[in-house]
């Protein structure tokens, strides 16, 4: 057998697939991201001259050789890798002909747009099911489909008010700080391109067995209260609101963040033989055999006496002393990283998170890698993120056998 340092090509699980995406700024553009790392061939249609509005969302922007700032934000790059960039201007009618031209050689439709907008330019589910009667066409909105509020715009932000996560995220009102607070990540935005992810996925399975498409209508507000989990169930099962907890828990105690005599560190105790392992780390063994501490409901229904003792304890050690010595104990804890030290993590650094990839005017840009890892099919996250347009005379050419002097004209026009 002759020695060869050629690698077999990627299998992709989702290279059968096209997608043609309408979607722009994060929710959509998450979860075409997502089929794009796992094969797809994803066209994103883009306004032309100006593109996806997360291309100008900063600083921070990529950076070419000589350390200019390109025209591709951060924000922009974290949500588009892999996928082509089609200008194609669909307020126009033959820009519109053009989207429709395309669906018989696409599988999946992802759009963004308000309800009922698409409608008007011949793009909405039926008028494109009328040309592909097997398309899976999802729409991802603020509200849904239908309901009062499906007409209004829907944000992250707003979403986050509005579907109660708010309401149980922040310090207690009775402390300093207190009142509601947002996540740091537009997490709404992000969960409902996952759960967008899976939809799809569901629905080219179902089309794979039947030979029938159809429509996915996934509303921010739906994922954000879906996204409540026990909170939300606690409430249908109690009736009573629950209240904002900080950064503790209402049914474990201690579980929380703690001051060290040099930055803070998370305990996290599950059981009483931790909490007792704990206290003794702590050199308090007498908070673990006190009465009023022996079990969880006791400390839960005593925090407001155990905590502000606890507190005293964890501030006479350093943050390490209190990881290592907890570590060898088998309590579980663990520090409050800044980005730097996340990035700079140990076990981040052995499973690659952070990766380069090649990028066209930046050179490389480094990116986070998709986390889902299957043994067969890995994810390619090869492709960086589009340059506005870059992709579309190949598009054109290779799925719609367009040649030269028609690319053209449309480009004359302004169309592409």
């Amino acid at each position: 057998m002759t020695a060869t340092n050629e690698q077999a090509p990627i299998k992709k699980a989702l290279s059968h697939i096209r997608v043609l995406d309408l979607s722009r700024v994060l929710a959509g553009p998450w979860c075409s991201q997502n089929l794009a790392d796992l094969g797809a061939d994803v066209i994103k249609i883009e306004k032309p001259g100006a593109g996806d509005d997360t291309r100008a969302w900063g600083p921070p922007f990529a950076k070419d050789a000589n350390g200019n700032a390109t025209s591709e934000a951060a924000y922009y790059l974290t949500t588009n890798r892999g996928k082509r960039s089609l200008t194609v201007d669909i307020a126009t009618p033959e820009g519109q002909a053009l989207i429709r031209e395309l669906i018989p050689h696409c599988d999946v439709v992802l759009e963004n747009f308000k309800v009922g907008h698409l409608k008007r330019y011949g793009l909405d589910y039926e008028s494109v099911k009328a040309i592909r009667p097997d398309i899976v066409y999802c729409s991802v909105t603020g509200f849904g489909q239908t309901g009062p509020y499906a007409p209004r715009p829907g944000y992250d932000f707003l979403i986050q008010g509005m579907g109660g996560l708010m309401s149980i995220t922040g310090q207690r009102d009775d402390l300093p700080g207190g009142g509601p607070q947002k996540v740091g990540v537009a997490l709404v935005d992000l969960m409902t391109g996952m759960y967008s992810t899976v939809a799809v996925l569901a629905a080219l399975t179902h089309r794979d067995r039947t030979g029938e498409g159809q429509a996915i209508d996934m509303a921010l507000l739906d994922v954000q209260v879906a996204m409540l989990a026990n909170v939300g169930s606690n409430f249908l099962t109690s009736g009573t609101v629950p209240q904002r907890w900080g950064n503790d828990h209402a049914n474990i105690v201690p579980y929380q963040a703690f001051a060290c005599s040099d930055g803070h560190i998370i305990v996290t105790v599950g059981n009483d033989g931790q909490y007792q392992r704990f206290c003794e780390v702590g050199g308090q063994a007498e908070l673990a055999s006190d009465e009023r501490f022996a079990t969880n409901p006791l400390r839960v229904k005593n925090r407001a006496v155990l905590v502000p003792m606890l507190e005293e304890m964890v501030k006479r050690k350093t943050k390490q002393e209190w990881i290592d010595q907890l570590e060898k104990a088998g309590v579980p804890c663990g520090p409050i990283n800044n980005l730097q030290e996340v990035f700079d993590n140990p076990q981040v650094q052995a499973r690659g998170v952070a990766i380069d990839v090649p990028h066209p005017t930046a050179g490389a840009v480094k990116l986070v890698r998709n986390p889902m890892q299957l043994s067969e099919t890995p994810c390619d996250m090869s492709k960086a993120p589009p340059l506005l347009g870059q992709h579309t005379e190949e598009v054109l050419r290779e799925v719609l056998g367009y040649d030269a002097a028609k690319i053209a004209g449309l480009k004359d026009k302004g169309i592409v």
